[in-house]
Parts: C-alpha cells; structure tokens; sequence
C-alpha cells in the first residue's frame, strides 16, 4: 500500500521525499484510525452487549468479572494486535514495530491475568472456607510469577534473543534475586504455615503488643496480615512475624461461646470478725444463704462437741465468719445466675491481702462473647 500511494502522489508531480512522508502519515493515520474504530466498537457495543447480558445471568462470578474490569484489559490487546500485524506496511521499521507491539501484548495480558487473579479471589472470599484458607498470598505469588515471565519474555523479544538465554543467565542472579524476593519468600513460607498449623485465619481477634495490634484480622496476604484494631486504626504486620513472635489469638474463646470473667473484690480488713448468733439469724433471710448457714452451723456445733471445745469464748474452738459467709454468697450468686455458664469452671476464692484490702476474686465464664454484654 505504501508503493502504491508513493506512485499516486509522484503521479501528482510531488517529489519523491514528500511522496513517501505522505505514504507512510497516510498509513499510520489508517491503522490509528483501524484501532480507534475497533476500540470503539468494543466498549459501545460489544462489551455494553456484555453488560447487559451479565446482567440478567444468574451466575455471580461473571459479575465480579465485570466489576474488576477484566474484559476492558483483554479487549485493550486488540489495538496492539493489529498495529503487529499492519507492521509489514512500513518495511524500514518493521521488525522494531513488531518488537514494541508485542511487548505491549505481552503486558496487557500481563494485566489481564492481574484482573483475573484479583476476580478470583474475589470469588473465592464470597465462600465460607476463605476465611479459614485465605488465597490471597498464593495468588500474589503467581502474580509474581507471571510477571518474571513476562519480563523475561518482553526482553527476549526486544533483543531479539531466545528466552532460554536468559533463564540461563538468571542462575547466575540467583543471589540477588534471592535479595530481591527475600520479604516474598518469608511471607510465602509463613503464610504456609499459618494456614497449614491453622494460627490465624481472617475475622480472628488476635492481640500482639510488640506491633500494636489489639483486634480484628481483615486480610492475609503474601506481605502483611492486616488487623483493625477496636479503635480503628489498622495494623500491618509481617507473616513471618507471627512465626517467629508469640501473639495470642481469642478464637478459642469465641468458638466456645464463653468468656471468662476475672474480678476482685476488695474487702476492708478491719470489718473482718466472727459471726455472732444475731449476724446469723439477720443472714438466714438470704436464701442464697439459709441452707448453707444451718448446714455449716450444724458441722460445726458438731465439730466442738467432739473435741470437747468451751464455746463461751470466741477464740475456742471454731466459728463462722462474714468474710467467708460473703465468699459463699457470692459462689450461689453465680451458680443461680443465668447468664453464667455453669459448665466452665466457677470459683470465688481469697486471695493475698495487699495495700487495698483483702481480694475476693471472682473467677467464671459468661455464656455469651458479646463484648457489651
């Protein structure tokens, strides 16, 4: 085409410079122009034709597909097709042309495979098991793959060298490669192992100091885990850093539906003393106490009788006490209440009395993880 417009203008009377300036600006402004068109055709027609009919298709991947623009990346290699293939129009630069246009091919794809692999994620995170084996750091590592192979590829072609020659010179690389892709490899080798020792998985609440992170696990991927903790604010943390760091993870106790409460009550250690007989009959009244008071009482009238104790002073022999009468009310407290779990442990005991007093604790489980409640 080329010769043949060249021929058309010097039959005007144009000179022979200015009739191949004009050939070859006519040729170029034609394959713009094939391109434009095709581009046009694609997105007003064929890919709002696509719209449509995803639409009304009943299948959910194919919406992800469109909404992560995957059909726009394949249909932008189009124009750098046919600019390849209308390479043999301009015989000079026709080898450079081709060069440069499957380059280009070779990175649309390239980010047509990144859509892809971000679509199926997308698709896989709408299952249940995504939360439990998470893909995303996988994915990044073909990602990686692709990218390496693409670039070995686009350079072959660009000097015009055979792939196989410049594999062979990456084993020379290998250390700095290895350098490169150091942080890749620990993420890689970690993520493996968080999902094969099931450690974390996203939506567990984990807590890990030395970083700052106090909450919820969002996304696992092949360089961070990332946690939003309860005030917002989002954390990045390395995966190999939950390796080799201890952090603690609360998925036991959601998965138990319990959470343990942990108190102290404070006693002053000057209201301390013995129960006398009138203390007794006022504390009778408590129903949490009643059995237990004449039950206790009994053992222990029985208990001074036989070691044959003068009960006419306090100090012989044995007594109640309101501190201990207190520790037990509190016990039936938590066994009646509702929202105990009566199946975990439940225990108030003393412990050592300190500057504030003598510390009653209460140790149970609530039978919900509700925070609020």
């Amino acid at each position: 085409m080329i010769e043949y417009l060249k021929e058309l203008f010097i039959g005007y009377g144009l000179s022979e410079r200015l009739s191949v300036f004009l050939s070859y600006t006519i040729a170029v402004l034609m394959v713009t122009a094939l391109c434009v068109i095709t581009m046009v055709v694609i997105k007003k027609l064929l890919l709002r034709m696509l719209r449509v009919y995803i639409a009304k298709s009943k299948n959910k991947w194919d919406d992800i597909f469109l909404k992560n623009k995957v059909f726009e990346r394949i249909a932008s290699i189009l124009p750098a097709i046919i600019i390849h293939e209308s390479a043999v129009l301009f015989r000079g630069v026709e080898v450079w042309i081709k060069r440069v246009a499957f380059t280009y091919i070779v990175f649309a794809v390239l980010m047509a495979l990144y859509k892809i692999l971000d679509s199926v994620d997308d698709i896989y995170r709408q299952h249940d098991i995504s939360r439990a084996r998470p893909i995303k750091g996988y994915l990044q590592v073909v990602k990686i793959f692709f990218t390496i192979a693409a670039a070995i590829i686009a350079v072959s072609a660009l000097m015009d060298r055979s792939p196989l020659i410049l594999l062979s010179g990456l084993g020379a690389a290998t250390a700095v490669l290895m350098l490169i892709f150091q942080n890749s490899i620990l993420g890689l080798v970690a993520s493996i192992q968080l999902a094969t020792n099931n450690m974390v998985q996203i939506g567990d609440w984990i807590e890990m100091s030395s970083h700052g992170a106090d909450g919820e696990v969002i996304e696992i991927t092949l360089h961070t885990v990332k946690v939003q903790n309860w005030d917002k604010t989002i954390v990045t943390i390395p995966p190999h850093a939950l390796i080799s760091e201890s952090f603690k993870n609360w998925k036991g106790m959601q998965e138990s539906g319990s959470r343990r409460i942990k108190r102290c009550i404070y006693i002053d250690m000057n209201s301390i003393r013995f129960c006398d007989e009138e203390m007794l009959i006022r504390l009778k009244k408590i129903q949490y106490l009643k059995e237990y008071i004449e039950e206790r009482s009994a053992e222990i009238e029985r208990y001074n009788k036989e070691k044959g104790i003068d009960p006419s002073s306090i100090f012989n022999g044995r007594h109640m006490t309101n501190i201990g009468t207190f520790r037990v009310y509190i016990q039936r407290y938590l066994e009646h209440h509702p929202s105990i779990n009566h199946n975990m442990t439940t225990m108030v005991r003393q412990l050592q009395p300190g500057e504030h007093g003598l510390p009653i604790e209460i140790y149970a489980f609530a039978n919900t993880t509700q925070w609020v409640d």
